[in-house]
Formats: C-alpha cells, structure tokens, sequence
C-alpha cells in the first residue's frame, strides 16, 4: 500500500509537550518492499494467495518476504495456516 496521507493520529497541541515527533529529530527512512511480495495485490483482492507466485515457497512464516507473512495475523500467513480447513 505504502504510505497512506492524513491516515496517522496526532496528539493535540495542548500535549504537544509529549509528542516526540516535536521533541526528537526523527527521520522515517523509506523501506523497499521485496520485489515478488504482492501483498498489497493479495489485501486489494486484485490476486488470491495462491495467484501470488512465491506464496508458500519462497515466502513462508519462517521466511517472509512481506508484511503480511511476518505477522500470524497477517493475511498471508493466516491463510498458509489455515487454507486446508473447510469452515
């Protein structure tokens, strides 16, 4: 997906005391995302996890290689999980 504008929160400016975006210099450097990861396709529902070609073989829980295999609740990783279970 990337970086979404206006989505974060902010803290009011009467705690702006607390806010460390203020108080620090912080610099967010950019991440690249693996080049075969679709996981913004797979969350988009523009492919299934199966369409995805490195889905269970190159990227697996133990190895991912995008957000959504890091996490058990990552969307990848749930349905490598839990895909051979009839619900």
């Amino acid at each position: 997906f990337g970086e979404i504008p206006e989505s974060g929160l902010v803290l009011r400016p009467e705690y702006a005391e607390f806010d460390a975006n203020q108080r620090f210099d912080i610099v967010v450097e950019p991440t690249a995302e693996h080049p075969s990861c679709r996981c913004g396709d797979v969350l988009r529902g523009v492919v299934t996890h199966p369409e995805c070609k490195v889905f269970g073989t190159a990227c697996t829980p133990e190895h991912p290689l995008g957000p959504c295999m890091v996490s058990s609740e990552g969307s990848c990783a749930a349905y490598f999980h839990y895909q051979r279970q009839q619900v």
